[in-house]
């Protein structure tokens, strides 16, 4: 039988809280009403790691996280607390670094390492100079000036040499050793150093893929190891030779080079990576490295833990990070699920407008961003929103036309940050025409720009083309041509036979060897343009209401009706039932609350026009030279809105991250430090400024009832609308967090747990209203709706029909209630902040007697007042009696 949660909870596990920290919360969390924790990655990641997505070990738990006594003790905890556990899983890459056992043997061995083929690792590029090396783009500057400060040197440790430089250890290759040991053999009169110097030399160089003989090598080369470490065991004279040939080496520039370029990498200046990396990461983030999870053995040793713990129960499921970097994603689940027959799997699909799940592959559903945007879709207004287009354009100046601003984005980090994943589709696209006659001379240049601008068309993040298998929907064949077309009409003048060619490509229509890698590559290029290029650098230009700008979603969009609404979780109780549903992620830009607060800005789009307009005449005083700039000022005020109250290091922080994405007047590979000067300079000055901070807490004030009530209402449309509802965690109170690292911050538990101790004792439902400032309705809220979830799970699950239901009268519009089944009927208010009551507004609830699980009042079927349902709880959950 198919364990699927009732409920998730999402806990973020670093080494400030650890697995114990985790099951002391146990108690808590069952308390509250969840089904399940939902823990990020917690297999061995990169030191120091916050998020646990750099894995370097799938064998091991984390140490950081207490290690393998830890783990076991947080899973015994949660079963005797009666929760399941889920985990978040890292197919698509791995962490670099000296932990990485697989990573290290591949740089010291190369192509002939037992683990090449584990990675995404083009051996034969273009340039000559990188075939057969990893480039290793981790120095400070150029590679001759490095070498030149002494920046770069060889080291020992017992009978292992490396190679050190900014900061970290690099091994070296086995057949560059008698550059070092042979002159060391020669002080040390050595016969057998000379021996094992020789032996290494000789060791030979298999072909890539000639795995007998990778194995015969590696063996001989772990003899050659042995002895060399019992050498410089017993023989001091040996070591001593040995670091002197050492010292020497480093003395000499010129031997030092030599010595370096019989490496398997090649050392470079950070900055190289962007155009001449030789291996696929994950978006732009060079220490991430793409894994070949499509082989059946790096799938075997990426997820053996994992599945056995889901066989011993310790899991339940697992959410996949990032399917979309994964080569074949429909492949790779369907060997997840047949290893994982009764798990419930969650894929990290970013679905955007429009966009719906592929039905065919065998998952639960998605980790939520869906729904996160279309529940605050229904809850801004829509004429407000186009209002707001006005207010922004006005205050800044910018374009705000988003497709457009998108694609460019899209198409500036084809060129930058991703410019190494374009040479290599380039490279093997110009291979594609010389074996064509009527394309060979398609020039380099225009392939390039060509791919470029396709990839920046495209509208979804990737398609699902496998050639191998010739699957191709019509579905993908729409969104390849919508691109090819548009593409055609942004470059005319590349030629549009080009165009058409590589749309034939895309779509099958031209096949072979070349064609489907081809076709698989670019699918997992246009995945990170997408994110790069809008998610990372759109959304923090465009600026007219930032709470619209999440993952997935378009912030151009004028909101969404609630007939869309009511179609969504149609579509969604008929396709994935079980689908994850959320409100905030440890990857949104806002939390759900923020995100409400700021959504009542579309309901007074003039007042806060009038309020930044005026704001900003007295800050100008604070500017230096001008600086920050209009749109900076803008993003910041809705910031400051709907975070409020914000400390000036949390603004600095979130901002200067902000501004860095943006890539308009700063970013993270070219700080101007003029720029971030003076932002944090105004940012400073307006906070110390009690006049601006007092019309700003005023501001929220006022608009602070209808936040709350859009907080309550979404998250009652989580709890009840089709799907398992996923609590980040800490958000069972008020949370105004930003991006991480802020939505990282510790989780006051102890005061969580007492305040949920008084709800258990008794507290009635105006005392909990009243206590509105704590939080405690949304909590109240929260642990009615999972309880009323785990008492009865049928009447959310497959099998409990969605059903829209409409309100009549004057206001009925800013109602929004539908029906699970026969059982549960949800009611939540919209576009409050002006409502002066419901005047004859009424809904039509089925026959039966039904329970407010907010109030404990009692209703009966038929026509009630809406005044009646909110009269004591700004929602109502409704539940019919047996």
């Amino acid at each position: 039988m198919q364990r699927i949660p009732n409920s998730t909870y999402r806990l973020q596990m670093h080494k400030d809280f650890t697995f114990d920290d985790a099951a002391a919360i146990a108690e808590y969390l069952y308390a509250l009403g969840i089904s399940h924790v939902y823990s990020s990655p917690y297999l061995q990641a990169a030191p120091g790691s916050m998020h646990g997505y750099d894995v370097v070990d799938h064998q091991h738990v984390n140490a950081e996280l207490g290690g393998e006594a830890a783990h076991y003790r947080f899973s015994i905890k949660l079963g005797e607390n009666g929760l399941g556990q889920i985990l978040d899983i890292v197919p698509n890459h791995m962490s670099l670094g000296q932990e990485n056992h697989l990573w290290w043997d591949v740089i010291e061995n190369g192509s002939a390492s037992r683990y090449a083929s584990f990675f995404d690792i083009d051996w034969q590029p273009q340039e000559e100079r990188l075939r057969d090396k990893v480039l290793v783009p981790i120095l400070a500057d150029q590679y001759g000036v490095v070498l030149s400060r002494g920046d770069i040197r060889v080291t020992r440790s017992g009978n292992c040499i490396f190679v050190e430089c900014s900061g970290q250890r690099l091994p070296v290759a086995p057949n560059s050793l008698p550059a070092i040991l042979g002159r060391a053999a020669d002080y040390a009169h050595s016969d057998i150093l000379n021996f094992i110097s020789a032996s290494f030399g000789r060791l030979p160089i298999p072909s890539f893929g000639d795995r007998r003989r990778i194995l015969d090598r590696n063996r001989d080369k772990i003899v050659l190891n042995s002895l060399l470490h019992r050498v410089c065991l017993e023989e001091d004279a040996a070591c001593q030779a040995i670091d002197r040939a050492i010292n020497e080496l480093n003395q000499n520039h010129d031997a030092l080079d030599d010595f370096l370029n019989q490496q398997n990498y090649r050392l470079a200046f950070w900055k190289t990576a962007d155009q001449q990396l030789g291996y696929r990461r994950f978006f732009d983030v060079n220490t991430l490295i793409g894994l070949r999870v499509e082989r059946d053995y790096v799938f075997e040793e990426t997820h053996s833990r994992l599945i056995e713990w889901i066989k011993r129960g310790v899991l339940d499921g697992v959410r996949v990070d990032h399917p979309d970097g994964l080569r074949d994603p429909y492949e790779y689940f369907q060997r997840l699920r047949a290893a994982a027959p009764d798990g419930w799997i969650i894929g990290e699909k970013i679905l955007e407008p429009g966009e719906f799940l592929r039905e065919s592959w065998p998952i639960e559903g998605t980790s939520g961003y869906d729904f996160l945007n279309i529940a605050l879709g229904v809850l801004v207004d829509p004429a407000g929103l186009a209002r707001l287009t006005d207010v922004y354009s006005a205050f800044t100046g910018e374009p705000t036309h988003f497709p457009s601003i998108a694609h460019d984005k899209k198409l500036a980090v084809t060129q930058e940050a991703l410019g190494s994943d374009v040479n290599r589709l380039t490279s093997l696209f110009v291979d594609i025409c010389e074996q064509n006659r009527d394309h060979r001379d398609s020039t380099r240049v225009e392939i390039r720009r060509a791919i470029r601008e396709i990839a920046a068309c495209f509208s979804v993040y990737r398609t699902y083309v496998i050639p191998d298998r010739d699957e191709i929907t019509p579905e993908d064949r729409a969104i390849i041509a919508r691109a090819i077309r548009q593409a055609r009409e942004n470059k005319p003048e590349i030629g549009a036979d080009l165009f058409d060619f590589m749309g034939d490509v895309l779509t099958l229509r031209v096949t072979g060897r070349l064609e489907s890698e081809f076709v698989l590559r670019f699918q997992q290029f246009t995945s990170p343009v997408m994110a790069k290029g809008v998610e990372d650098t759109a959304f923090y230009c465009y600026n007219r209401l930032t709470a619209l700008n999440e993952v997935g979603a378009d912030p151009a969009r004028d909101g969404y009706t609630p007939e869309e609404f009511h179609a969504y979780c149609q579509r969604m109780q008929a396709t994935h039932p079980y689908t994850m549903i959320t409100l905030s992620t440890h990857d949104t830009k806002r939390s759900d609350d923020v995100r409400a607060r700021m959504a009542v800005l579309t309901e007074v789009p003039d007042q806060f026009a009038e309020a930044i307009e005026r704001w900003s005449a007295a800050n100008d005083r604070f500017k230096t030279n001008s600086l920050p700039d209009r749109n900076s000022e803008y993003f910041y005020y809705q910031t400051l809105i709907g975070a409020w109250p914000l400390s000036p290091d949390r603004a600095r922080q979130y901002m200067q991250k902000a501004m860095r994405e943006a890539k308009q007047k700063t970013s993270w590979v070219a700080n101007n430090q003029e720029f971030e000067d003076a932002l944090n300079a105004f940012i400073d000055s307006t906070l110390a400024d009690e006049h601006f901070t007092g019309e700003l807490a005023q501001f929220v004030r006022s608009i602070e009832p209808a936040a709350r009530v859009n907080s309550l209402a979404q998250t009652l449309m989580k709890h009840t609308a089709p799907g398992v509802p996923d609590l980040y965690q800490g958000g069972e109170l008020w949370d105004h967090s930003l991006v991480d690292p802020d939505n990282r911050r510790p989780v006051d538990y102890t005061h969580r747990y007492n305040l949920l101790k008084e709800l258990r004792s008794g507290l009635t439902i105006d005392q909990v209203t009243a206590r509105m400032e704590e939080g405690l309705p949304k909590m109240a809220l929260i642990r009615a709706a999972l309880h009323l979830r785990r008492h009865n799970p049928l009447w959310f699950g497959a099998n409990a029909e969605y059903a829209a239901l409409h309100a009549t009268g004057a206001k009925a519009k800013n109602v929004l209630a539908y029906r699970r089944g026969n059982n549960v009927v949800t009611v939540v208010p919209r576009l409050t902040l002006n409502l002066t009551g419901w005047e004859d507004t009424t809904l039509e609830l089925p026959e039966g007697r039904w329970r407010n699980q907010l109030t404990g009042e009692v209703l009966n079927g038929g026509s009630v007042s809406i005044a009646t349902l909110f009269e004591h709880f700004p929602v109502a959950l409704l539940a019919l009696e047996a």
